[in-house]
């Protein structure tokens, strides 16, 4: 069967004795990881008994195609049930794990996250097929309204408030994985203490620094601007915007424009889509966008936010300049931005 991403949390505890078998996948790495973890400590616990838990990688189910069986089939010395979680698991596993979803061995809960796989993949199809007692959970970017309902859910959870003003500010500083905008939001939960959150908390604790220039910065890389980025990417810097900061805004962009013209593609008009965006395109902008969001197809709007989110990454991870990662990365995509036809 397939579940919801946003109603998981909701559903997980009615459907847990007769899971047997979990999927996790899609673009959001961030969700997939998140969502993996509330299952396995649906299971074991806040604490995780070590004794209760065996974690696999793809490389060992292919290199023991028994492994599963026995770990799913194995006793735990404490008591309780068990949970097998596997992870980066591939469409080339397909064949395997569908074998074993069909006739499962043991009690354990067998917890999989896999990456951004299609819908049609083998994998994907084998377990939504499989039955009741397995579920595959598509784990997709938050965008527009959904980025403003988890950091309130978030916020809510802290017993923090936020105005409209401000929620659309912080919204709009988030990126498309559910980890690092969690990060973000438990930073403003810490900044603020308690209390209702304001626009100056978001701007004290997140900034929207030189907002109108970042916006005016992702609007050129979407146009192929290679002029204008080099020019507003260094007055950013020069006024302290971070390179993870300008990043994240122009993924946003991206994936704003990839909500319209995937409407297009169905058929849909571009007001309509525009209009459920929140907030909606400032009216200055408001064509540029359009034409944007009609001359970029979808699958390379797609592949770009993933190059944005993969350099937010390195910039965190690695001991390269920063701001030469950023501007390497975006100077790339307005290098193949579809051209404005004169």
């Amino acid at each position: 069967m397939e579940l919801k991403s946003a109603l998981f949390s909701g559903q997980l505890n009615h459907l847990l004795p007769k899971l047997r078998f979990l999927l996790f996948y899609g673009p959001d790495a961030g969700l997939v990881a998140e969502l993996a973890e509330q299952a396995v400590r649906a299971v074991l616990g806040e604490d995780k008994d070590p004794f209760r838990l065996a974690e696999l990688s793809a490389r060992q189910l292919r290199e023991d195609p028994a492994l599963l069986a026995d770990e799913a089939a194995a006793l735990a010395f404490t008591g309780g049930r068990r949970v097998v979680r596997l992870r980066e698991i591939g469409n080339d596993l397909a064949k395997q794990l569908a074998a074993f979803v069909t006739n499962p061995v043991g009690e354990a809960l067998v917890v999989a996250e896999a990456g951004d796989l299609p819908k049609r993949s083998d994998l994907v199809k084998a377990i939504t097929n499989a039955g009741e007692h397995a579920a595959v959970v598509a784990c997709y970017r938050d965008e527009g309204g959904g980025l403003a309902r988890f950091a309130e859910s978030v916020l809510r959870e802290a017993n923090l408030g936020i105005t409209p003003q401000a929620l659309s500010l912080l919204a709009s500083q988030l990126g498309g994985d559910r980890q690092l905008s969690r990060r973000e939001i438990e930073k403003l939960i810490l900044y603020k203490g308690e209390g209702r959150v304001e626009l100056e908390d978001v701007r004290a604790c997140i900034g929207d620094g030189a907002a109108l220039d970042l916006d005016d910065l992702a609007l050129a890389v979407a146009e192929g601007d290679a002029a204008n980025l080099d020019r507003i990417l260094r007055r950013s810097l020069r006024q302290g915007a971070s390179a993870v900061q300008i990043l994240r805004q122009v993924m946003r962009h991206f994936q704003r424009l990839q909500f319209v013209a995937g409407h297009l593609a169905e058929g849909g008009s571009a007001e309509a889509a525009m209009n459920r965006l929140q907030p909606r395109p400032f009216w200055k902008i408001a064509k540029r966008f359009e034409g944007q969001a009609r001359r970029w197809p979808p699958a390379r709007l797609s592949a770009a936010s993933a190059r944005l989110l993969e350099a937010e990454a390195a910039c965190k991870r690695t001991g390269a300049n920063d701001a030469v990662l950023c501007a390497q990365v975006l100077l790339g995509i307005v290098m193949s931005a579809p051209k404005i036809r004169r």
